[in-house]
């Protein structure tokens, strides 16, 4: 292929190729035209070959004349391009420019069909029904998380934002903001953002499921998972709980230097705070029955998201540093960069990048991971420790131990090795009530133990036996009477999450 050529595909972010133009067969090619206008726009060359030779086309006008024609008889709407002639040793193409559309979705009509396409990777696909519907909220300028959703504002509690908010602000949530933060429209209903950031939001497709798995590989049944959970609840405090729910399953070790003890975790927890934040904003929640999954093996964690990227690219072909952040829902992503738990240019993946490089040095280290395609996106986080238990020699040549921080939650799966199935199920049942206790004193100080053994649907001398085992390990405190108390979480490797972000 020329070199002017191969220029020009450069300049486009996707491009098909035609040897000759098609007459009979028109979808061929304006498929690609529905899914360059329905995405982020592309270019059609006419006159190179498969092999990308330059062969030209005989009747070049003749052959514009009548890609126009089919364009304005067979796409509805009629999307905006523009033809252009480019000579190439002496011969002649048709390079058809096709702009991104503002009136979503570009329909393809022809063979007693209407089809609405979308690129995915390299190729133009039909589009399923979430694509169209996605398409079909961005042509009339709307987001889900802008929709009204279908419950009542006044139905629903939000102290968790309240508590976040003047954590990470120093002031008050003035009830004015439900309004400017988009948490209600203009007509007083409450948005599905609003929903989302509810303290018990009724959108069942905002949980969470994660889960420790014993081994390198998912097995069948939940007898081979050490720990998991369910969150659900106001995506704020699920970010909270999910990265708790990490932290907990992992392992901290340290290291020795001359002068200072340098800690070592499994996963650092910047990366995995990004990772999760990047899938709770950018997923896509028009997918019903489909939730956020996070993994954990001994060598890795995964992270699921429903929704690849809005584009159709994959992000597995492209550079995840200068990937440009395209937001799926825009509110979403405002709350969290008001709260300062995101930036709003969109850098996650970077950071998570960034941070793992600064273990670089380690053995066997593994760069973090990314894998979309039209409907998922994954996230692989690499053990630092896996695999380490061993003593290494630094580049100045002194010797560097490793320990275990031995933390009553730090927990990697080999401690089970030797212990009975009992104590495995009491200390897998006493961390998932201490993160329900936990989420549900955060957004409730003042709650009763039998209504936390009514919300948890365990008895109340149950809760009331993890809570004394919290209070002697100084994870959790009580003050004022006995008929005006308020329960504290004093956990600071729990309350601190929102200090350290």
């Amino acid at each position: 292929m020329s070199i002017e050529i191969q220029k020009l595909i450069g300049e486009a972010t996707a491009y098909d190729k035609k040897q000759m133009l098609e007459i009979k067969r028109p979808k061929s090619w304006l498929k690609s035209v529905s899914a360059f206008a329905n995405g982020e726009g592309g270019m059609l060359i006419f006159g190179i070959s498969d092999d990308n030779q330059v062969v030209g086309l005989d009747d070049a006008e003749g052959d514009a004349e009548r890609i126009s024609e089919e364009i304005k008889n067979k796409l509805d709407p009629v999307p905006a391009v523009n033809l252009e002639y480019k000579k190439v040793d002496c011969k002649t193409l048709v390079v058809l420019h096709v702009y991104p559309g503002q009136e979503t979705p570009y329909y393809y009509i022809g063979d007693k069909q209407r089809l609405a396409f979308v690129r995915i990777g390299n190729e133009s696909v039909t589009a399923d029904r979430i694509q169209l519907k996605n398409l079909v909220m961005r042509g009339s300028g709307r987001t889900y998380d802008s929709l009204p959703s279908n419950y009542k504002f006044g139905d629903m509690a939000f102290s968790k934002l309240k508590s976040v908010h003047y954590k990470r602000l120093q002031r008050s949530f003035e009830d004015n903001e439900f309004v400017s933060w988009g948490i209600i429209d203009e007509n007083g209903n409450l948005t599905n953002a609003g929903a989302l950031l509810a303290d018990e939001s009724p959108l069942r497709q905002s949980r969470i499921f994660c889960t420790r798995w014993n081994g390198l590989d998912m097995t069948n049944g939940l007898g081979e998972a050490i720990d998991d959970i369910e969150l659900d609840g106001s995506i704020i405090g699920q970010l909270q709980d999910a990265v708790s729910f990490v932290r907990n399953n992992s392992q901290k070790k340290w290291r020795k230097k001359n002068d200072y003890r340098e800690e070592l975790p499994d996963y650092p927890e910047r990366a995995v705070t990004e990772a999760i934040v990047n899938a709770i904003i950018h997923r896509d929640y028009v997918q019903m029955g489909s939730e956020i999954h996070i993994d954990m093996y001994d060598n890795r964690l995964e992270i699921y998201s429903p929704g690849g990227m809005m584009d159709g690219r994959l992000i597995q072909q492209l550079n995840p540093l200068t990937v440009p952040s395209k937001r799926r829902n825009p509110l979403l992503a405002d709350f969290f960069s008001r709260l300062g738990l995101m930036e709003r240019r969109g850098s996650g993946m970077k950071k998570i990048i960034n941070t793992y490089e600064h273990y670089e040095h380690l053995l066997d280290y593994h760069a973090p991971e990314f894998n979309s395609n039209a409907s998922e996106f994954h996230v692989i986080l690499w053990n630092l420790n896996y695999d380490h238990d061993r003593v290494e020699i630094s580049e100045e040549g002194n010797v560097e131990e490793f320990a275990n921080d031995g933390k009553e939650f730090a927990n990697d799966g080999k401690e089970f090795a030797n212990k009975d199935e009992q104590f495995v199920k009491d200390r897998k049942e006493f961390l998932r009530a201490s993160r329900q206790i936990y989420s549900i004193i955060s957004t409730n100080p003042r709650i009763t133990t039998a209504q936390m053994a009514e919300k948890l649907k365990i008895s109340q001398r149950q809760v009331q036996k993890n809570l004394k085992r919290l209070q002697d390990t100084g994870r959790i405190s009580r003050s004022g009477s006995r008929k005006n108390s308020e329960w504290k979480i004093i956990d600071e490797e729990y309350e601190g999450f929102f200090d350290r972000i």
